[in-house]
This record gives structure tokens, C-alpha cells and sequence, in this order.
């Protein structure tokens, strides 16, 4: 995650530190955390089980953020970009491979004491992301890896409650929409650099002009399953937060054109929408 300020070499340990901190994508990184914790609390986990939930989705994103700076460090170092830790020389690459191991490490058995089912689902998801990380994100399939990992997260959720029930297929759909345009808006500010550094994943290919047209599609489509795919009728609060969900992604796109990290934004804010949604309606993820 790029910031706006440079970052520069300092001495002891908390500038390391602090580039450590800044190297694990901290805002993607907190939301996802947050956005699931409260999907599992009004899912009906309980306080330890909302602690194991957080515990494990944390640890897993930093480890998945962790990974995607050392790996890139070269190329970031190549096209400029001190903005990042690595690159600028906050932290070394070897310091933030250890800090990406040891939080993989401690992602498994998190992960894994919500019960084995969840805890599979879970690592499944953060193996795509480490997957993108090593080598998808330079392919057509870059779109694959956030697919399964968001996907896998109302999983991860549900098969941790009491008789372990499958999520409802709209809600896995939905999430897995969700991380399709959260890895079309937080490409795009980097695909220039991208294409120059010989990566050309899904969106590099199609280009600037045409994955600025192409966010708003999946946000729409899986704030409108989580809206219109539980039983019942929408109600107010669900034409309510189509309506929020359109009006962001609508500002997204126009904002995006002068700040490249607005359709980002504008893409958690949709998926905290949607958790929003499910929490004023009282709808239960589970398969019924």
C-alpha cells in the first residue's frame, strides 16, 4: 500500500518498527479484520468466538500483506516507488519475510480453533492470497485468488457457529463479487507502473479507461444478492442501502479520476455497507 509521503532510512529500532507496521497494508488490512469480526458477532459468534475470528483474519492479512512487500520490493525499488517501507528503506526485505512467516504461522492455529472446517476454509483463502502474492497477480487469473479469498470468509464465519452450517450461497457469491472489485480499485492506481514492470495481471490488460468502467459492476451486483437474495422483501433498510451503494460506487468513479486510490475507498465502504445491511435487517448468513 503506497503512501503519499516518502519514506526514509532511520536508525534504531522503532523506525523499523514503524515501517514494519506500514508494510502490511494496515488499511485493507484493519477493515477486512473489522468488516468480518462484525459479520461474525451478528451471525451469533460469541465474544471468544468473535476474538478467535479477529485474531485469525488479522494475522492472516498481515502475513498476506507482509508477503506482497517483499516479494514486490525490487520492482518497487525499480519504478520509484519509496513510498513504500521496503522500497524506501524503513525495513529490510529479510525483517519483513520473517514478520510475514511468523504471522502465517500463528494464522493457522487461530484459524484452526474455530473448528477445523472453518479453520480450512480460512487457510484456503489466505493460501489464494499468498498465491497471488508469489506469482497470480502477474497472470490473467489475478482475479482468482481475491475471489476465493473473500469468498471463503463468510465460511470461515459460519462453519465456526454451533452444528458448523454452510453459508448461504448468496452471501459467499456476494463476498466473492465484493473482492473481485476490491482487486480492480486497488490495482488501478499502479497499473502504469505495473505495465512497465512486466506485471500484467487481468486488470493491467484491460487497462485504465476500461477497469474504471468495470468497478462499479461487481459492487452493484453483490450489494443487490445481499439486498434481494434472503427471504423475504428488501424493506426499506434494503432499497436504503442499494441506494447508499450506488451513490458511493457512483462517487467512486467520478473522484477516481483525480485520486487513484478513491475506487478503493469507495469499494470498503460498499463492503461496510453490506455488513451494515445484514446487521439492520437481522439476516442470518446461514444456509437455510
Amino acid at each position: 500500500m503506497t503512501t503519499s509521503r516518502p519514506m526514509c532510512p532511520g536508525t534504531g529500532a522503532a523506525p523499523a518498527v514503524r515501517g514494519l507496521l506500514l508494510a502490511c497494508h494496515p488499511g485493507p488490512s484493519m477493515a477486512v479484520t473489522v468488516l468480518v469480526t462484525v459479520l461474525a458477532a451478528l451471525s451469533g459468534r460469541g465474544a471468544a468466538g468473535c476474538v478467535l475470528v479477529a485474531a485469525a483474519v488479522l494475522t492472516g492479512q498481515l502475513s498476506i500483506g507482509w508477503c506482497n512487500d517483499a516479494v514486490d520490493a525490487a520492482r518497487d525499488a525499480a519504478a520509484g516507488r519509496t513510498g513504500k517501507p521496503v522500497a524506501g528503506g524503513a525495513v529490510n526485505v529479510r525483517t519483513v519475510w520473517v514478520a510475514a512467516i511468523a504471522a502465517l504461522a500463528l494464522c493457522v492455529p487461530l484459524s484452526l480453533a474455530s473448528g477445523p472446517a472453518a479453520g480450512a476454509v480460512h487457510l484456503v483463502g489466505v493460501a489464494a492470497a499468498w498465491a497471488y502474492d508469489l506469482g497470480l497477480k502477474a497472470t490473467v487469473l489475478s482475479w482468482l485468488p481475491y475471489l476465493v479469498g473473500f469468498g471463503a470468509l463468510p465460511g470461515f464465519v459460519t462453519l465456526g457457529l454451533p452444528g458448523h452450517p454452510w453459508p448461504a450461497w448468496w452471501a459467499v457469491l456476494a463476498a466473492a463479487l465484493l473482492g473481485c472489485g476490491a482487486h480492480l480499485a486497488n490495482v488501478i492506481p499502479d497499473i502504469p507502473a505495473d505495465l512497465a514492470g512486466g506485471v500484467r495481471g487481468w486488470p493491467q490488460r484491460l487497462g485504465v479507461a476500461r477497469v474504471r468502467v468495470l468497478i462499479p459492476l461487481p459492487l452493484l451486483a453483490a450489494t443487490a444478492l445481499l439486498v434481494f437474495g434472503p427471504t423475504g422483501s428488501p424493506g426499506t433498510g434494503g432499497w436504503t442501502a442499494l441506494a447508499v451503494a450506488g451513490a458511493l460506487t457512483a462517487c467512486g468513479v467520478a473522484l477516481g479520476r483525480n485520486s487513484p486510490r478513491a475506487p478503493f475507498a469507495v469499494a470498503v465502504a460498499v463492503a461496510a455497507v453490506a455488513v451494515v445491511l445484514l446487521l439492520a435487517r437481522g439476516t442470518a448468513i446461514t444456509a437455510s
